[in-house]
């Protein structure tokens, strides 16, 4: 009976504390809510009704009247980045960081959001000076990131190396294809400007870097064969094949003329064939057909065509077939086929395209790096056609 009678007078206790506390927050609430700005609720109501345009100035109405408000500072000065009014940006974030008051987590956030706007304003240099500030803090693999996107820009390469590495270091992610590419545009360079040594030098770095370089191997050829040193230049070519055979494409024709040049062509035309045999692919078989036609006439020509049309069933291995039966055929019937293979040459010029393995951008052109989405290597020498036929 005692029990009961405890629970009796606890429980309406309870209730009271809890509808107590109710009412103090939610008088609480109710307080600040008042506090605020009608302009504040006219900004959320035009976000919500997608008016960004109106919703801004909404927003600017509340910091006139309450300047105190750091956190929708930052929200309209990342608004105004993404609209492209980055001199409005900058303007708001450096009004933050000369705030007497501003927090040091703040004033850190403040002077990250500077340095975007300053690199979306293509301010490089003054972006660069940001994010080396904060390559040290919080805020350290952002920066590292944005700095080595600024470097690129730049063609900094040695600096671009040297935040790559460090990146690896603080992240354990590889950072080794980018830095033998790197290595790849500093020879570039020197080999340009008829520094072949230099040259030399950054492409075995680019090597140690990453064994599976296919630019550096492509590159130490090309030197190789300028020289006059085509054993040399062969070796180097033919490497490819044991680091990516997909690239083999790009050394066929190298191939070919320093087996040419060494007395060799026989050996060299067997050596594409072997490779279109094991690694079949549009751009080698379009050098195959051309050194065929030209050693060995069109019916030779025709046949290894329809022999790999069978094999792998292309519209643009279509095109080639076309082009070694008119050459093949009688003079009345070239007509004919001319007009055939126009047709089938005007649908294939849009699948001869490279695509960007990570973005999806096309181009006629082989990059080492995409254009689109700056990534390295992300351009398999492959046409656009082979992707949509690959299972």
């Amino acid at each position: 009976m005692e029990f009961d009678l405890w629970w009796l007078i606890v429980c309406p206790l309870f209730f009271g504390l809890g509808w107590l506390a109710a009412r103090i927050d939610i008088k609480h609430l109710l307080l600040e809510s008042r506090a605020l700005p009608r302009s504040y609720f006219k900004g959320l109501n035009f976000l919500l009704n997608e008016q960004p345009d109106k919703a801004i100035e909404a927003f600017i109405e509340v910091v006139k009247v309450d300047p105190e408000t750091v956190e929708l500072h930052f929200a309209l000065g990342s608004l105004f980045r993404r609209r492209g009014e980055t001199e409005r940006a900058i303007r708001m974030h450096r009004s933050l960081l000369e705030r007497p008051d501003l927090g040091e987590e703040q004033r850190v956030q403040a002077l990250y959001e500077l340095g975007q706007d300053y690199l979306k304003a293509g301010l490089l240099d003054r972006a660069e000076e940001v994010f080396l500030k904060l390559s040290e803090g919080p805020h350290r693999m952002e920066a590292l990131r944005h700095l080595l996107d600024i470097y690129q820009q730049e063609k900094e390469w040695r600096k671009a190396i040297d935040v790559a590495q460090r990146l690896e270091k603080e992240s354990g992610q590889s950072w080794q294809k980018e830095i033998a590419n790197f290595h790849c545009e500093i020879a570039a360079a020197a080999s340009t400007g008829g520094r072949t040594e230099e040259a030399r030098a950054e492409l075995q770095r680019a090597l140690d870097a990453n064994r599976r370089c296919v630019r550096a191997s492509i590159m130490l050829g090309d030197l190789a064969a300028a020289a006059g040193n085509h054993a040399e230049a062969i070796e180097h070519w033919t490497r490819v094949e044991r680091q990516n055979p997909t690239y083999l494409s790009l050394v066929a024709q190298r191939l070919l003329k320093s087996f040419q040049a060494q007395g060799r062509g026989r050996e060299g035309i067997e050596r594409l064939r072997n490779y279109l045999a094991n690694y079949p692919s549009l751009d080698l078989l379009d050098v195959v057909f051309q050194v065929t036609l030209d050693e060995e006439g069109p019916e030779e020509a025709y046949r290894l065509v329809r022999d790999e049309l069978r094999r792998n069933p292309t519209l643009i291995g279509l095109d080639k077939l076309f082009e070694a039966e008119i050459l093949a055929a009688p003079v009345e019937r070239r007509n004919d086929l001319e007009l055939v293979k126009n047709l089938v040459h005007q649908h294939t010029r849009r699948l001869a395209r490279y695509r960007c393995k990570d973005c999806g951008f096309k181009a006629r052109q082989f990059y080492w790096q995409c254009p689109a989405c700056m990534g390295w290597e992300t351009y398999p020498p492959k046409r656009a056609e082979e992707y949509d036929l690959a299972p």
